[in-house]
């Protein structure tokens, strides 16, 4: 939860803009972000990604039927691997290895670490 805060935080979205530019902002972090002229300016494709972030449809994430609701989407590098070790740490608590506190504190942990040592945050 705190990483998913942090990633979408004001604060982090301005570290971005004025580390990287404002064309480096991830999309579709924060509804905001399509109102500030600079990432407009930036991001001549803001609109589309603005429209199709309102267009989709949660309850139907896929073409084909699926047993589960939602869509996500972040734009680091390091997301997928941390998305892969939470699975992981999940798998363990439906077998009985780990229990859902500990698989979400030690989630947390590896989350924290990854963006710490990819230079996002101190």
């Amino acid at each position: 939860m705190k990483f998913v805060a942090w990633a979408t935080s004001k604060d982090y979205i301005r570290s971005v803009a004025e580390l990287k530019g404002w064309g480096a902002v991830p999309p579709g972090t924060r509804y905001s972000t399509y109102e500030n002229s600079h990432y407009r300016e930036a991001a001549p494709y803001a609109p589309l990604v603005l429209q199709a972030l309102s267009d989709v449809d949660a309850f139907h994430p896929s073409t084909l039927p699926v047993p589960y609701t939602g869509i996500q989407y972040v734009s680091i590098p390091e997301f997928q691997a941390i998305g892969t070790q939470t699975g992981q740490l999940i798998a363990g608590v439906f077998a009985g290895r780990k229990s859902l506190d500990s698989a979400l504190a030690s989630a947390q942990l590896l989350a924290d670490r990854a963006v710490r040592q990819a230079g996002y945050q101190q």
